[in-house]
């Protein structure tokens, strides 16, 4: 039973609810990066014919309070609304946020519409000059509430009232007046609403992912030799020519000699053959055992990393690096720390296993161990320990495999001490999974891009990843390929293929990334069939040919510069799809307060194709019934179109795709 309230205080008229944006209610933070705008939207109700006033309240968590007003949102043409506020407030420093919604019922403003609609109806002087009385008393309350000249200004305007100035009750300055100092009995307040704000990167990235020790040029006799990581600092020149912000290293530490793999994965390694990178922890430079704090000796060590995270920056890029907690039965955990893993009933420790495959050159670690506070504490200091040394991005290997309380207590204290840290999510798993990581904490998350390849299956992932309350957490970065997926789609598409799925990565997406060196040189064998690379460089040293003038180098260079370019393709909560009369054309579009995209790209690698597109001309601010430019920024062509129906013809030998720019004076919000 609903019990009597005690008190006047206990109760409002006014309701809010329907506060947006939230994530499950406020448990977890609304994401922006910086330089973002938070638009907050409340249906805001109360009984009656009262008018209802509301502002939005927002503090940095070393900030001070500020307030906005929230007025109505009204609907064109007619002007009616749905109880709907709306306001916004700009987020200008990394870290948390909260917002809240005060409302209350606006006594001055509900006088002051009856008042004049009491003049309009032409009621008699008496009633005129009562009403004007309590409209002075509400002003003389207001009065109360202020200082200086406005209390004087308020004092003022109450006695005119009662002087019967009816003409003065209406005005608008009055009114604002009255809204500043209003007492606001019975106000009521949201709860508060958490906001992360991240760096620029988590929103607008390019990653560039490729191997330190493939990086020298062939031998005369094309063999590879192992390269370092002042080689890999060499190639960050071309990199960042090419458009790349963030330069992903997979993991740098010593490599296990015990049940070391081989090439192709096989599971006896041949003399010489380097293991693969995820097996951590061996023999550092000074012959002692090292592990997720050490740098791979035929790296060039620590001070080799350390130049290449100062070379990094010089070029105005980020260092990102994979954080993949198991260890190599060499690491340093598995002799000091047995207790970390699991043991088998016969006290040895276990591999990893996939039952009933067994991978005996790593062991997971026991996140429940009986020691778990101690790990814990270890491996958040894994990621503090690099970032001392420069490094602020972090892909992290199989978070979905570890305890979600572990990440939500490791990135939150992390965050803390450093809010311009970034995390990306390599959870291919299931979606729930993968959105509950993004909640937590994770910045960024692989997706299931790379398996989406029809106009129909990319266009509902888009709209589930773009145009849903997904859009407030779940930052999805595309990835075509990495060194664990080649698809097929790759494979049997060849070059086009290549350039396709390049372009729908970083135009879909304002946060992509690509497994660099096979990707631009088009080397697409897989291996025993499976969606993998053969002669993979998880297992080998390779080498690429850096200058190679057949790359896709210059594409890869040209589709970054639209990035940079065009501010609406730095955006991830911009994306609607458009209707071509080809299945296998899609078309969606991206946009910007003053700038707009519309890209077209044949999704079929082997054929021509050619149809319809059809814009939205009234959305989109173009004449209806006279021609208008569009820009192709890829092809570097202009075209004359008129109408909401155009021709394209795309051919995958060339550029599979458009990028329109539409005229920037038509833009319409």
């Amino acid at each position: 039973m609903c019990a009597l309230p005690s008190k006047r205080s206990d109760w409002t008229r006014a309701v809010i609810y329907d506060l947006e944006p939230r994530v499950d209610d406020g448990r977890w933070p609304v994401k922006r990066a910086l330089g973002d705008t938070v638009e907050v939207t409340a249906h805001i109700i109360a009984d009656g014919h009262d008018h209802l006033s509301a502002e939005l309240i927002y503090q940095h968590e070393d900030g001070d309070e500020r307030a906005v007003p929230m007025p109505l949102k009204r609907y064109e043409p007619t002007g009616d609304h749905n109880n709907e506020y709306v306001a916004s407030f700009p987020v200008k420093k990394l870290g948390r946020y909260e917002y809240r919604v005060r409302a209350w019922v606006d006594r001055f403003e509900t006088w002051q519409d009856e008042f004049q609609r009491r003049v309009e109806g032409d009621v008699p002087d008496d009633e005129i000059s009562v009403e004007l009385k309590s409209g002075a008393d509400l002003l003389r309350e207001a009065a109360g509430e202020a200082a200086g000249d406005d209390a004087d200004k308020l004092s003022a305007h109450a006695n005119a009232l009662d002087g019967g100035d009816a003409e003065r009750a209406l005005r608008r300055d009055v009114l604002r007046l009255a809204g500043d100092y209003d007492p606001r009995p019975g106000a009521v307040t949201s709860d508060a609403v958490p906001v992360v704000v991240d760096p620029e990167v988590a929103r607008f990235g390019a990653w560039y992912e490729f191997f330190p020790r493939s990086t020298r040029d062939p031998k005369p006799d094309d063999t590879a030799e192992h390269g370092t990581l002042d080689d890999a600092a060499d190639r960050l020149e071309r990199i960042a020519e090419m458009g790349f912000n963030v330069a992903y290293l997979p993991p740098v530490h010593p490599i296990g000699e015990t049940n070391r793999k081989g090439k192709d994965n096989a599971p006896t390694a041949e003399p010489g053959e380097p293991g693969s990178p995820w097996a951590i922890g061996g023999t550092t430079q000074d012959g002692s055992r090292g592990g997720h704090k050490a740098v791979h000796p035929d790296l060039g060590g620590m001070a080799a990393f350390e130049r290449f995270v100062e070379r990094a920056d010089d070029l105005g890029m980020k260092v990102a690096l994979d954080i993949a907690f198991q260890c190599s039965p060499d690491h340093p955990y598995v002799h000091d720390h047995p207790d970390w893993f699991r043991q088998r009933a016969d006290g040895s420790i276990r591999y990893a296993e996939n039952p009933p495959k067994k991978y005996e050159d790593v062991h997971p670690i026991d996140f429940e161990s009986d020691d778990w506070k101690a790990l814990w504490k270890e491996l958040r200091n894994v990621f503090a320990f690099w970032i001392e040394r420069g490094v602020s991005v972090f892909r992290v290997d199989n978070p979905h495999t570890k305890p979600f309380r572990f990440w939500e207590w490791c990135i939150e204290s992390l965050r803390a001490e450093h809010p311009e840290v970034v995390f990306l999510a390599e959870a291919f798993t299931k979606p729930k999974v993968m959105h509950q990581l993004a909640k937590l904490g994770f910045n960024n998350s692989y997706t299931y891009f790379a398996w989406r390849n029809s106009k129909e299956e990319l266009t509902e992932y888009g709209e589930q990843l773009f145009q849903t309350d997904a859009v407030e957490y779940f930052r999805p970065n595309f990835w075509p390929n990495t060194p664990d997926i080649l698809t097929d789609y790759l494979v049997d598409g060849g070059r086009a293929a290549h350039k396709i799925r390049f372009i729908l990565a970083a135009t879909l997406s304002s946060a992509y990334g690509v497994y660099g060196p096979p990707f631009e040189h088009v080397y697409n064998k897989q291996r025993d069939a499976k969606e993998e690379y053969a002669d993979n460089e998880k297992y080998e040293v390779r080498s690429w040919d850096w200058r190679d003038p057949n790359s896709l180098q210059p594409l890869m260079q040209k589709v970054n510069a639209i990035r940079r370019e065009n501010a609406a393709l730095q955006q991830m909560r911009n994306t609607r799809f458009h209707e071509t009369t080809s299945e296998h054309l899609i078309a969606y579009e991206k946009w910007t307060e003053d700038n707009r995209i519309v890209c077209v790209v044949n999704l079929d690698p082997q054929h021509a194709h050619d149809g319809t597109l059809t814009l939205p001309l009234e959305d989109l601010g173009l004449p209806e019934d006279a021609p208008y430019e569009v820009e192709d920024v890829l092809g570097g062509v202009t075209y004359t179109w008129r109408g909401a129906q155009n021709y394209v013809r795309l051919d995958p030998d060339g550029l599979p795709a458009h990028v329109l720019r539409l005229p920037e004076e038509k833009v319409a919000g």
